[in-house]
Formats: C-alpha cells, sequence, structure tokens
C-alpha cells in the first residue's frame, strides 16, 4: 500500500474549492505514478532495461510526494499541534503513521532502486551499494505492508454502505499489491545468495520483475477506485461518512471556541498549581523560628 484512503469527513485545509481541486490531483497524480510503475517493471524485459530503472524513480518519487502530502493535509487538520494526537487514536496511528511509514518505505525503495542503477552506470568501485540496496528492497516494500494494515484500522461512528466498499475496494488491492512487492524481493534476495555473483541489473531477477508487475497491477486498480472514492466524497462533502467523535479536530475547535472539555481544564489547572507551588517561597521552619527568637 502507498496511498493513504482517508476517513475523515473533509481534510481541514486551505479553502474548499482549492482543497476540493488538490485532493483530486493528488488522487490522479497517484493513479498517473502507478502507471509509471508499471511501465518501469515491464521495461526490464526490453533491450534497454536501464530505461525501466528510470521509470521506477521517478514513480517512487511521485508517491512520495503523494504521501508528504497526505501527512501534512491531516497535520494542517490540527494545526500541526501534535500534543493533540494523544486524544485522537485513529489520527495517530492512521492518519499520521500511514503516510509517514509509506514515505520512509518508497524513500528505502528509490534509494535501493537508485544504488543498482549507479552501479549498473558507474561499474567497478561501487560494489558495495548492491548489497545496501538488496535490502532496500525488501525493506521498502514490508514498510509498504506495515501501513496498509495500519491503514485498514480506520475507526467509524457510522458510514454508508457505498462508501464502505469504496474504501474496502482501495484497502485490498494496496495490501495484495504491498505483499507481492515484499515476496518478490524476498525471493530475488534468496536467489542472489547463490555461488553464483551478479551485478547491476543483474541482481534483479525474474521474480523480483514478475511480481512487480502483478503487484504494480493491484496498486493501478487500488489508485482508480481510490480516485472514485474522493470524487465520491467530494461531491457529497463527506455527509455520508462520519469521522469519530471526540478526536483531536473537535477538541481544536473547541479550544478556539473556549469550550474546553473538563479533561484538558483539569490538567492545566493541575499544571498552573504545580508551577504556583514550586515558585512560592519555602516558609520557614518553626525550629528556625524559635532560634531567632531566642537570639533576640
Amino acid at each position: 500500500m502507498v496511498k493513504l484512503a482517508s476517513a475523515r469527513e473533509a481534510r481541514m485545509y486551505g479553502p474548499h474549492l482549492s482543497r476540493n481541486r488538490t485532493e483530486y490531483i493528488n488522487a490522479g497524480l497517484y493513479l498517473f505514478a502507478t502507471l509509471v510503475l508499471l511501465g518501469g517493471f515491464v521495461s526490464q524485459f526490453s533491450r534497454e532495461p536501464r530505461s525501466g530503472l528510470v521509470l521506477l524513480l521517478i514513480a517512487l518519487l511521485l508517491i512520495i510526494m503523494v504521501n508528504l502530502h497526505d501527512l501534512l493535509a491531516h497535520l494542517a487538520g490540527i494545526d500541526y499541534r501534535l500534543p493533540l494526537m494523544e486524544y485522537d487514536l485513529q489520527l495517530a496511528l492512521v492518519e499520521f503513521a500511514v503516510p509517514f511509514v509509506q514515505t520512509l518505505g518508497s524513500l528505502l525503495l528509490f534509494l535501493g532502486v537508485l544504488f543498482l542503477f549507479i552501479q549498473e552506470n558507474k561499474g567497478d568501485g561501487f560494489y558495495k551499494l548492491e548489497k545496501h540496496g538488496l535490502n532496500m528492497l525488501i525493506a521498502g516494500p514490508f514498510l509498504w505492508v506495515l501501513g496498509s494494515i495500519h491503514n485498514s484500522c480506520q475507526i467509524y461512528e457510522r458510514a454508508d454502505v457505498h462508501l464502505q466498499i469504496l474504501q474496502q475496494s482501495v484497502h485490498i488491492p494496496f495490501l495484495m499489491g504491498s505483499v507481492l512487492f515484499t515476496v518478490g524481493a524476498i525471493l530475488n534476495a534468496r536467489d542472489q545468495s547463490g555461488r553464483v555473483v551478479h551485478h547491476g541489473l543483474q541482481l534483479l531477477g525474474g521474480n523480483w520483475v514478475w511480481f512487480g508487475i502483478f503487484g504494480s497491477l493491484f496498486l493501478v486498480i487500488g489508485g482508480f477506485t481510490n480516485l472514485i472514492k474522493v470524487f465520491k466524497m467530494q461531491q457529497i462533502d463527506g455527509l455520508r461518512l462520519e469521522k469519530l467523535r471526540g478526536g483531536a479536530q473537535e477538541r481544536l475547535f473547541q479550544e478556539r471556541d473556549g469550550q474546553v472539555p473538563l479533561i484538558l481544564e483539569e490538567n492545566r489547572r493541575r499544571r498552573r498549581e504545580a508551577e504556583e507551588a514550586r515558585l512560592a517561597p519555602a516558609p520557614t521552619p518553626y525550629k528556625d523560628v524559635l532560634v531567632g527568637q531566642t537570639q533576640v
């Protein structure tokens, strides 16, 4: 999985029209990135497989940009106040953790492909990059799988059945694609651990390419359904998908309106009393007072 399928009613950043336009661009850019990713794997069977690595690098860079947008969009919804996450489990474990983990996984996969590309072009002297590259090809998709599992842990109070089906139609292809990428990378590392030593593009065996092709197909399907879901949610303005009450955004709105929840108010009162007690001068012991009076 390389894209967050958000369950929030609406992302709270920027004016309404520009926000909707940005969401459309974000979903469309991700779908385009998955198509480029698929083309990169298919190009490994061409006469110039290095061009396929270039396509893979471009696709992964676009995916990193998409996930960074998701991360910043959700942080903007709480004015980048990270302490509010302790009151919103979904915001912390899904809407912050998923794009962060996916960005990290995409970055590792980008670096892994880049290391192999550099070794292929430069040749001798860059063999140390090969081992790191193969390890990153495993670590990146593994983080995608972890993010896919987190992405399925979204909390609803009530939601329209149609939109829940769309949510699952996004989650399942992303999870399947991430698993295929991980399995392909593990099998490829196992194939390269034999007696025959390979270098450069020869390190990318048939298992890695074929699993990458089928994994990319699942990501294309997930990206297409995600685009449909975004269009549906923008048309209905999120009214059929209700977010969990009492979350970070609701607490932020209450603070802005001066309606601070009792728990927050109690915590602030205790901190204020502790600060006043720390700054107050210490009382003079009774024994010292008696000694002072005797001396007088």
